[in-house]
């Protein structure tokens, strides 16, 4: 099987949108050398100012994450997965988007157990933190490590229970992380009972998950 491009395809939208401001702005920055120093302030400021860094870091890390991942962002970041606030809890995961769009991301997601509070946060009060957690790891899931640390923490029935989310975001990174682990055989034979609901979000208000659905179907009734 070709995978429908599965692990390219449905990861290139996984890039947070850039924030308020022009890209150069956050190309600048990059340029500048100034992501370590952003990194470093994360862990010793305020909350307000917390969310302000973690705003610009994703922004930044769209552009260019090579620096970030030098700096110890994803342990950083793992750390304000698990903070009291869900505003950092969120734009952390959103962050944690960017920063494993690169292969060496995705590594580091697996290397720093940051996908077991990954798939916890997928049950998170806030569906803001739940969206964002499943697109990170979505991406996360996309090398073979990622895949199997995903499924051995039952991150399966946490993800289906996103398809009904009312955030159009979450359901779509839903699928897409249910479509990376369906690309491993044990993955693909969990989800194959659950093919019903994907046809139903082929009908889905937003054309992205319904272009989603589609390929999420196509993986899982693969047959070798």
């Amino acid at each position: 099987m070709d995978k429908v491009c599965a692990s390219h395809t449905l990861t290139q939208p996984a890039k947070p949108p850039t924030q308020a401001g022009p890209q150069a702005g956050a190309l600048g920055i990059v340029n500048s050398g100034l992501i370590p120093s952003l990194v470093w302030k994360l862990q010793r400021e305020e909350e307000e100012i917390q969310t302000l860094l973690l705003d610009t870091l994703a922004a930044c890390l769209t552009e260019d994450a090579t620096e970030a991942l030098a700096s110890r962002a994803v342990p950083f970041l793992k750390e304000k997965l698990l903070s009291a606030n869900s505003g950092i809890r969120s734009k952390a995961a959103r962050t944690l988007i960017a920063v494993s769009v690169p292969l060496e991301g995705k590594v580091q997601l697996w290397q720093h157990d940051v996908i077991p509070i990954l798939v916890h946060l997928l049950k998170d009060r806030d569906e803001e933190v739940q969206a964002n957690a499943a697109g990170a790891l979505m991406n996360a899931a996309v090398t073979t490590e990622g895949k199997y640390a995903a499924l051995d923490v039952e991150a399966t029935q946490p993800l289906l229970q996103l398809l009904t989310s009312s955030l159009s975001k979450a359901r779509l990174n839903a699928i897409k992380a249910l479509t990376m682990l369906a690309e491993a055989p044990e993955g693909r034979k969990l989800l194959q009972s659950h093919v019903a609901t994907f046809r139903v979000l082929e009908e889905d208000l937003s054309p992205a998950v319904q272009r989603a659905a589609q390929i999420a179907i196509k993986v899982i009734e693969w047959k070798p």
